[in-house]
Formats: C-alpha cells, structure tokens, sequence
C-alpha cells in the first residue's frame, strides 16, 4: 500500500525532480517506509512514490520501477494478491526476476500481454500510473471495484495526477476553483461522486478504467477518454443471462471456497496481519475464514461505545472468543472521538459528509500498532442485498405504481398547495392518534416526502430520492447546476429486472467505491494501515451477480446466502441481531458539545461573505434540529465537513 503522485508537463530536469518530490511528500501517512522519483525529461513525464512496504521488504521492492526490457516504468498503489500464479504463469516465457514483489510482476505480466490484457489477469486493489517509454504514452489505472484512489486532471498545461488531492494542490500549475455542480451532488448525497472531484478540472478515474496520455498532448479541462476493462453493469448484466443454477446448498459450498480462496491471498504479507471486527455478519465471515486457515490466533480488533445503542464490542466479543482470536477492543470516550473531528479535513481531503468516518479512524489507529495490514468486511451488503432499503423501495414501488403517473403526479401537487406548518398547525387535534413518528411537529414535512416519492417515474428515481439529503440542492448551493451521475443517467443503469437488484447495482457502482471505500481508505492510510476487502474480489462479485434475489434475501432477512456460510463456523444466535450501522450520536453532539464550533461555521454573515450557499435554508434546518423537531444531522454534517474542509484548504 503506497502514495503515488506525478505528471506530464514541460519543465528543466531539476524542477521535475522537485515538483515531483514535493507531490510524493505530501502522501508520506501513505507510504511512511520508502519514497521514491523518476523523471524523463524530455518528454516531461515525473513519477514520484511513497511506499508502505507489505510484500518483498527488501530494496527490490523500490519504486519506481523499471521493467527488465527497459520499456516501462511504474508507480503502483495496492496489491496484486495473485502475483504468485502470475510469476509462475511467466518464468516459463523468460522472465526473470529481481525480487518476490507483485510490482515486478506487474511489469513483466504488461510486457509480456500488453497493459490491457495484463490488467484483466490481475487480482486485487491497484491504481498505478505506467510510463511507456516507447510510445511516449502515460497510462493510469485504476481497480474493477474502485477500492483504490486515484485523481487526475489538467490543470493549465501539466497534467497532474495522484492518490490524494494534497499531492495535487503542490504543484505550481493547480488551481484550486470549487466545482459547484460537484458540491451540489455533495449536498445530495454526503460524498462527490466519481468521475466528479470538488475542483474544476480535477477528475477521480472511474473504477475499471484505463486513461491513456501522449506526451505533448493537448490540454483540456474535461476528462480524458478512458477505456473500460472490467463493467459492474456488463457483470450484472451476464449474471442474469446465465444465472447460478445450482441449489442452496450448491451456492453456499461455491460461496465459501470463494471466499476462501479470496482471504488465503489477501493474508499474503511479509508484515503483522489482523482483522476488524465489528461481530456483524460480514467481518464475522472474514474472520471466521481467515481463522479456518490460519495456524494461529488471529489478531481481531474492535472499538466499542459506551452508548448502548451505537455498540457492537460486546457481540464482536463473543465471536473473537468463540473463534479463538487474539482480540483488542477499545472503548472510545465522546471525547476521543470529537477530538478526530478536526483532523477530518486534511484525511479525506476533499468534502466528505459520512459520519462514520470518526469510529472507522479510530478503529485504524487502534489496530495499526499492532499490525500492518487488516481485513475489513466492506461489500457484503451490496453484493447479497444487506440493506433494508432494498426491500423497503421495492413494496413501496410495487404499491405505487398501481396507479398512472399522471395521477400520482396530480396528488403530490395536491399536497403541496399547503406548506407544511399549515399541516401541522391543522392536524394538531389529531396528535393523540397519530403514530409518534407522524405528530404535528413533523406531519408536514411527512406530507411533502410522501409528495416526493409519489411523483417518481421509475424505481431508480425513487430510489435516487430516498437516498438523497438535500433532495433539491441547487437551491442550495448559489450558482450551481447539479452534474449528471450514473444515478441519473438511465443509459448507465444495468438492465435488470427486479428492483432490488437493480439498487445493489446502483451501490456498487456509486455508494461503496465513493462512499465506503473511500472512507475505509483515507482512515486507513491516514494512520499508514493497508486496508484489504475480500469480499470485494471481483471473482465473488461476478459470482454475486449470478446469484438470484431469492438467495440474498428469504422470508425478511438480508444476505441469506452470506449468513448461511458464516453459520458453517459462528453459531448463529452469536450474530443474528438487528444490524447496527457503525455510527456516532453527532446529532446529540451538535446541541451540545459540537454546538458553538457548528454555529461559527454556518453562521448567517460568513455564509453569506464566502458565498456558497444560501444562508436561508441552512440556518433554517439549523433551527429546525436545534429544536428537536426533526432529527438533520446529516444534512447539516455535510454542510459542516465542506465548511470545515474549505477552511483547512482554502
């Protein structure tokens, strides 16, 4: 697990070397062992490198790298766990090899098969960046799922590239202006979806993706064109042409030996490995898993809270002693945790609303003296349908769509000639007999979400609407036009006909890499921790995808299919419980402690001074959750991370 930094420009031999070292230095949490640069001045190429070393600690494992032909040259952030089939795949053919490291062969796999063909023989988490010294050609790449970050983008005419924006904002020629369509989908939807970054120009590559530059290439502010290697649609799409056939017995023994076979290679490492440890379904299986095949203790790790409601310690607990693991846990104290706050900007680096962000640092920084490397449980709810939105979305459509658009549309007008204080205000006789959720305090802004949801064409919008924060936030952000997503792009939906389905697919292209493994990532390479997810190998997710509904949920419970093998090695009353989200009580904090540093940050006069958003309905949600009317932490957190994030960068 590395840094990587770079870009193709036109400047004198040392000023390369410099600008190039300066990129790589900011990315030292990264890659705090070795670093690295390489530059062809002609061309104006410069790579620098950063590096955590995992596998092959010796000087044979330095990058740059330089392939045995002299043709290319690589800076490589991830693992490629099954760099050991590879290397015996191309001994044979005449390669040799310095070193046992997977980078080396990576190099010989690409000179041997091409760049294309090499990368779809590879299994793991990688973004890299490969210079071709031959055809003068820069290529980035980045993993099937996204699990690993990479930015890139023309910033007048030097193209700049790297793991993390601050590598970026070093370089002479970026210039940092506040992409407006991008923080409008912030608003939405707690992160910045790729491709979008929060700066003009500056571009996440999509998952999957193959960018090509030509040295001398012409400069331009939109992404370059990028080929496509690996398609979660195109995944989703075959799965239901040739869907698994077998019975449930026949899934669960293919599940486990992927899932196997997956964590033999992800506990690869010539460094201390272990595991988080939540005692949810997921981690419980990679951890159980990785125990099956182990000859001693795992090491678990686990934070706990002393609110009750946000703790899972005690379940995770019981797991680690049931599989015999060399378990820690912590319990974090509201002050620890609110003391990570203000470090948020300068790890994610760019607006990031997901408030778990806070006990997922934690958790790395209590696992990372101890070991170097740690399993995570990331994936399994989007893969074997482990949110209960799915089902939720899908009984509501089905109601719904009973009735024409036309006058499901005429009824949601209907409903807004009131605004809400006029429902509340009418409706407060009815109080009594109202559920709690629905009483005057809150039956108005009820009425207008039932407006919403009803007015919908398809499932995709609804869904698009469920999952969205500020629903309208154009109205929000001043000057800004909401850019287009995969979520609202129906060419790039998968053509799939249950609901459900077609959600985890939306998920897995836009929340997990941009929200989940984002957060996973910058946590722990902020505390230089190398994260591995495997149940994200793309093998299980071509496998997942072939798996019908009926075998991720049955009868009410989510990722059947997940728990069927976890209940192989965990009894099953030690992790059948409601699932907990990983999570804080922010909402409590902001009226309490958390309440004086909010105020300075959406206060009315620098709201107004800095320009970005309309103080009006940011102050009156601030009322609104100050009151306890309506619970709008999230909203407001996400506004807050930008403010907090624009403060620290300007």
């Amino acid at each position: 697990m590395c840094g990587i930094a770079g870009f193709v420009g036109s400047a004198p031999e040392q000023e390369l070397r410099t600008q190039v070292c300066r990129m790589a230095d900011q990315l030292v949490h990264r890659g705090p062992d070795d670093s690295g640069l390489w530059v062809d001045a002609e061309a104006g190429v410069a790579l620098g490198f950063r590096r955590l070393a995992i596998v092959d600690l010796s000087p044979a494992g330095h990058q740059p790298m330089t392939s045995s032909n002299g043709r290319y040259v690589i800076v490589f952030n991830g693992e490629v766990y099954n760099f050991g089939e590879l290397r015996k795949e191309l001994e044979p053919l005449g390669h040799g090899f310095r070193g046992h490291s997977d980078t080396e062969v990576m190099l010989e796999a690409v000179s041997e098969w091409g760049l294309e063909a090499a990368v779809r023989k590879f299994v793991g988490m990688f973004a890299f960046a490969l210079w071709d010294r031959r055809e003068r050609v820069l290529h980035l790449v980045r993993d099937r799922l996204g699990i690993k970050p990479l930015y890139c983008g023309w910033q007048d005419k030097t193209f700049l590239f790297g793991s993390e924006l601050k590598a970026l904002r070093v370089h002479p020629a970026f210039s940092p202006k506040i992409n407006r369509g991008a923080l409008a989908l912030y608003l939405r939807l707690g992160y910045i979806p790729q491709p979008y970054s929060i700066y003009q120009g500056i571009w996440k590559l999509p998952p999957g993706h193959i960018l090509s530059i030509q040295a001398g290439a012409q400069a331009s502010l939109e992404l370059p064109g990028t080929a496509r290697y690996w398609s979660a649609k195109e995944v989703y799409e075959t799965g239901v042409a040739d869907p698994f056939q077998g019975s449930g017995a026949e899934a669960i023994e293919e599940l486990d030996r992927l899932l196997r076979e997956s964590i033999r290679l992800r506990m690869i490492a010539d460094v201390p490995l272990g595991a988080f440890l939540s005692g949810g379904i997921d981690s419980s299986t990679v951890v159980a898993l990785m125990q099956a095949q182990s000859n001693r203790p795992v090491k678990t790790f686990t934070i706990g809270f002393h609110e009750q409601e946000f703790n899972e310690a005690a379940h995770a607990k019981a797991v680690a002693a049931h599989l015999g693991t060399d378990h820690t846990e912590l319990y974090v104290t509201p002050k620890q945790a609110m003391d990570v706050i203000p470090k948020l900007p300068t790890l994610y680096d760019e607006p990031f609303g997901d408030s778990s962000q806070i006990p997922t640092y934690l958790l790395s920084a209590l696992t990372r003296p101890h070991v170097t490397v740690s399993l995570s449980g990331d994936g399994g709810d989007e893969l074997f349908g482990g949110y209960t939105r799915y089902v939720r979305t899908r009984r509501f459509w089905e109601i719904i769509r009973c009735f024409p658009y036309i006058s499901r549309n005429a009824f949601a007008r209907l409903i807004r000639v009131c605004k809400p204080a006029t429902y509340n205000r009418l409706l407060g006789g009815l109080s009594p007999l109202l559920p709690r959720l629905a009483r005057p305090s809150t039956v108005g802004d009820r009425a207008y979400r039932l407006a919403e949801m009803m007015a919908v064409r398809n499932p995709e919008e609804l869904y698009h609407n469920l999952i969205s924060y500020w629903r309208h936030p154009t109205e929000v952000v001043l000057e800004a036009k909401e850019s287009p997503t995969i979520l609202t792009q129906s060419s790039d939906w998968a053509r799939l006909a249950d609901i459900s389905q077609r959600m985890m697919f939306l998920d897995l292209a836009t929340y997990l890499p941009d929200d989940i493994l984002a957060k996973v990532d910058r946590a722990s390479m902020g505390v230089s921790l190398e994260a591995r997810v495997p149940i994200l190998d793309h093998r299980v997710v071509e496998f997942a995808a072939r798996i019908p509904l009926s075998m991720k949920t049955r009868s009410g419970q989510t990722k059947w299919l997940l728990r069927k093998v976890l209940y192989r090695y965990v009894p099953r009353e030690l992790v059948e419980r409601p699932k907990m989200g990983f999570g804080i009580p922010i909402e409590d904090w902001l009226r309490g402690p958390l309440r004086d540093w909010a105020e300075e940050l959406m206060s009315e006069d620098r709201l107004r001074r800095e320009g970005f958003f309309r103080p009006e309905a940011i102050r009156e949600l601030w009322a609104v959750h100050l009151s306890r009317q309506r619970n709008r932490y999230g909203h407001l957190w996400n506004v807050l991370m930008f403010q907090a994030w624009r403060e620290r960068w300007g």
